[in-house]
């Protein structure tokens, strides 16, 4: 299997960014995305192509688990947000497979860029425990607990922007984890926090759960979450 990987660089955020393209050849129909960029740091397993810039800088694009689990190799590919280790490049049907950073926060270098603003948002609605977890909402708990915490809901809302109050679905996630199982006193504390950084800000559009890599029922877990901290329906957070 041969792939052009035509990948979008850029030093830094100051720098002008420009296209660079490298022959991919692998004989594993598993390949991913991810063991193509990992590829690319060894220089006689490729040959660049034409628009290869003078001096060689490695590759900057972040990855861990490159299992699906943690998020961190979260990119555009083809035009559509995903996860480089989820992606199989038998699975992209032309051969140049286009490669760019996600667009909804601040470039870092390459293909990584700066999720800051979506932690920071996340301590700002405070999605911890203050007290034991009480009983009952463990399906609704166990949905919201799949989130990878990726970004990738966030790159395709129409509603979020970075320095925004709105958390988006990466947001939603945390908040209807603790609101499945926080003891009523603090659901009312954090009722009005679900409200500000989730409710008000969201237009419904579900682009969030067509990109979700852990495939996260957003629709479902947004009507429970919304029943429980907004219409005060405790009970119906038992029957996810």
């Amino acid at each position: 299997m041969k792939k052009i990987l035509r990948i979008l660089r850029q030093k830094d955020a100051e720098s002008q960014s420009y296209w660079e393209s490298y022959l991919y050849e692998t004989d594993q129909e598993a390949a991913t995305v991810a063991t193509a960029l990992a590829a690319i740091t060894d220089r006689d397993l490729l040959e660049p192509g034409p628009e290869k810039s003078g001096a060689y800088r490695p590759l900057a694009w972040d990855h861990s688990c490159l299992q699906r689990k943690c998020g961190a190799c979260a990119m555009v590919i083809n035009h559509k947000p995903c996860l480089a280790c989820d992606t199989r490049l038998a699975d992209c049907p032309e051969e140049t497979v286009v490669i760019e950073p996600l667009k909804k926060f601040p470039l870092v270098e390459d293909l990584i860029v700066d999720r800051t603003s979506m932690m920071k948002r996340l301590k700002d609605l405070e999605v911890w425990f203050d007290e034991e977890a009480g009983p009952g909402g463990e399906n609704m708990a166990f949905e919201a607990s799949k989130c990878l915490q990726c970004g990738l809901c966030l790159e395709v809302c129409p509603n979020f922007y970075t320095g925004g109050k709105f958390g988006g679905m990466a947001a939603m996630a945390p908040l209807s984890r603790l609101i499945a199982r926080l003891p009523e006193g603090q659901r009312k504390k954090t009722g009005p926090k679900y409200i500000q950084g989730v409710y008000e800000g969201c237009g419904k559009s579900l682009a969030c759960q067509k990109i979700c890599p852990a495939s996260i029922n957003i629709e479902k877990l947004m009507v429970k979450s919304n029943g429980a901290a907004i219409w005060r329906r405790w009970t119906s957070v038992d029957k996810y």
